[in-house]
């Protein structure tokens, strides 16, 4: 009898969900934080750098340990590590320091959310499915709709029961991720690369530049997404001054709807659309839309820009690994963990050079974001180098 994978599909789908609860409920608790526990903002700002260290470290050492202790181990650990930490920002802060007990709870969870990043993405294409690239982008869809859900429910929640209340919300959260670990420790989860094969070593995918050529799209994806994701807000207060929730509303979160919004679509025709081409059409348009948001003297216009910079990043990092899982059959877990760590690296460099930028500037935030257009410019370069090479290989084939 042949093994049902759609619980495993399932299954990965909220592991996504999992990743967003624990990436984007504390930073909704900042203010908070700042004003229960008089902790300085110098500090709250700390705990983003760690939760993205830590996640960055495990990407590293992902390559390493996973294949070694297995899948179902490893992932059902990550959800672990996400429900450990989510209940031990409830407590740790009134047992010690309370800086201390938020931070080593981040560190607890950024754990969990770093393997997750790793893991969910091999686990879903190892996966018996019709269409793997639909499969990816559908997949990927579900942190988007995580990040909107955590936003929504949780400033509902903070309405109507009060902010004081967060630790209530805290341990509702941790459920999911309790329930999910428990569902993948009976799912039925196929090997990610063929048994009379072997997966390629961090040492073979440093010497083959179709992998290098891979990183650096991965890396152009974080940053072509997160170099807007993260100022949007900022945008919205700045350009249209409005309050920071409606600003949250009409910035991040009307990019996250789009990215999302994206993904989904492709994930139910991408069947009927040539990945390449969409993927090279989706970064001209992020270029355009780089350009709408940076140089056209219409606030209103630039939200637009925000929100189609969110359309057409979409598809950008699962239709690069499912790119890589098709031209790299054997990269195996170590491809995986790299990609992931690039795609990081990318998520982390894209802001910074949009900070850095806007500083050389006198804070003009415009500047910064257009200084960032270099991310999908290299993106949609990336793809239109990759496809030559395809046909070059096809007409030295024949």
């Amino acid at each position: 009898m042949k093994p049902n994978y759609q619980k495993t599909i399932t299954a990965c789908f909220c592991g996504y969900i999992v990743q967003a609860i624990v990436n984007n409920y504390a930073p909704l608790l900042f203010v908070t934080f700042q004003d229960t526990y008089d902790i300085p903002l110098s500090q709250i700002t700390l705990l983003v750098t760690i939760n993205f260290c830590v996640q960055l470290l495990v990407d590293m050492l992902s390559a390493k340990f996973v294949d070694k202790i297995g899948y179902r181990v490893s992932i059902v650990a990550a959800h672990v590590f996400s429900a450990a930490g989510l209940l031990l920002l409830i407590v740790l802060p009134e047992l010690i320091d309370p800086f201390v007990g938020i931070l080593l709870s981040v560190i607890v969870y950024a754990i969990g959310g770093g393997i997750i990043e790793v893991l969910i993405s091999p686990i879903m294409e190892s996966c018996p499915t019709d269409n793997k690239e639909k499969a990816m982008s559908l997949l990927h869809s579900f942190y988007c709709w995580g990040h909107v859900g955590v936003v929504l429910l949780s400033t509902l929640f903070f309405r109507v029961a009060g902010i004081e209340n967060w630790r209530i919300l805290a341990a509702a959260w941790a459920i999911i991720p309790i329930v999910n670990g428990i569902i993948f420790c009976k799912t039925p989860i196929a090997p990610l690369v063929a048994k009379d094969e072997q997966g390629m070593k961090i040492g073979e995918l440093f010497k083959n530049k179709t992998f290098w050529l891979l990183f650096l799209m991965m890396l152009c994806s974080g940053a072509s997404e997160q170099s807007v994701s993260q100022w949007a807000s900022a945008f919205a207060e700045q350009g249209l001054g409005v309050s920071k929730t409606i600003g949250d509303l009409a910035g991040p979160m009307a990019f996250a709807v789009m990215m999302g919004l994206s993904r989904a679509v492709y994930g139910k025709v991408g069947d009927k659309i040539h990945l390449e081409r969409f993927m090279t059409a989706s970064g001209l348009l992020c270029v355009a839309a780089y350009l709408l948001t940076a140089l056209v003297p219409v606030p209103a216009i630039n939200l637009l820009g925000c929100a189609l910079v969110g359309l057409s990043v979409g598809i950008m990092w699962p239709g690069t690994l499912s790119k890589a899982a098709k031209t790299m059959r054997t990269g195996g877990t170590a491809m995986f963990a790299l990609l992931a760590l690039a795609g990081d690296l990318g998520c982390s460099g894209g802001p910074s050079v949009v900070g850095m930028a806007s500083n050389l500037a006198d804070g003009n935030m415009k500047t910064g974001i257009l200084t960032a257009v270099i991310f999908p410019l290299v993106m949609t370069l990336c793809l239109l180098v990759g496809r030559k090479k395809k046909q070059e290989n096809k007409h030295g084939a024949a």
